[in-house]
């Protein structure tokens, strides 16, 4: 069976209402942008690419000899800026992993999963991970997305759901915000509109769901701290001291 190629392209912007500039924060004397390109290069499932929105990032990511794509600053989502990349790349791929650039501590192993769940079956257009939540406070906090899927038969399964509230009972999934597109899926996405519960509930993917592309779900060990504000990032500078 012929080898699907890979890529790993991570969309980076310094708008942020919420953290401005936060893909440039000092992380233990990096980057944050450049520490998720090092965690993803060690993946090693192929090139690693970030998609700039600004300038600065460009410069900065060049410095430290990771590759880097301007693409235009006022793209409406991660997943249009990582599609604009890829068509300024000679190169075609089988695969395209968009991890957040604002995830420092993914898993090298979790992207490989990702990945790797896109082999699976020939129906299967996109992939993402979760974890199980053992947090209580998660359950019913709207900031952590639930990702709903039966994992009773393995650690591989089709995600039915994504919401910010609880529905059902335990357990609960928290859903990682990193995605693998087979070349056709990703595509298919950035030409569909907007769908009303990706409108209703602020969830990108659900515009996937709502149109019936299939997702395999990927049921991992760890949750990776994302930054989101300014208390998020002093969260992980105190855990980087324990």
């Amino acid at each position: 069976m012929k080898m699907k190629k890979n890529i790993i392209i991570i969309p980076s912007r310094l708008q942020a209402t919420r953290f401005p500039n936060k893909p440039l924060v000092d992380i233990n004397g990096l980057p944050m942008i450049v520490m998720v390109a090092k965690q993803a290069e060690k993946a090693n499932i192929g090139e690693v690419v970030v998609a700039c929105g600004d300038v600065e990032i460009f410069d900065v990511v060049k410095q430290h000899g990771i590759n880097a794509i301007m693409t235009d600053n006022d793209l409406p989502s991660g997943s249009d800026r990582i599609y604009q990349a890829l068509t300024k790349l000679e190169e075609k791929f089988d695969n395209i992993i968009n991890v957040q650039g604002d995830v420092p501590t993914i898993n090298p192993e979790t992207i490989k999963i990702v990945a790797n769940a896109l082999n699976q079956d020939d129906k299967v257009a996109v992939s993402t991970a979760c974890a199980k939540i053992t947090d209580k406070s998660e359950i019913n906090n709207p900031n952590v997305v639930k990702c709903y899927a039966d994992f009773s038969n393995g650690k591989i399964a089709q995600a039915t759901d994504f919401n910010r509230e609880a529905i059902g009972n335990e357990p609960f999934y928290h859903h990682i915000g990193i995605y693998g597109y087979k070349s056709h899926g990703l595509e298919q996405f950035i030409n569909l509109k907007p769908s009303k519960n990706e409108i209703k509930r602020k969830l990108e993917q659900m515009r996937l769901i709502d149109n019936g592309l299939i997702i395999n779900a990927c049921l991992v060990d760890e949750i990776p701290i994302g930054i989101d504000i300014a208390q998020d990032l002093e969260k992980l500078l105190d855990n980087f001291k324990k």
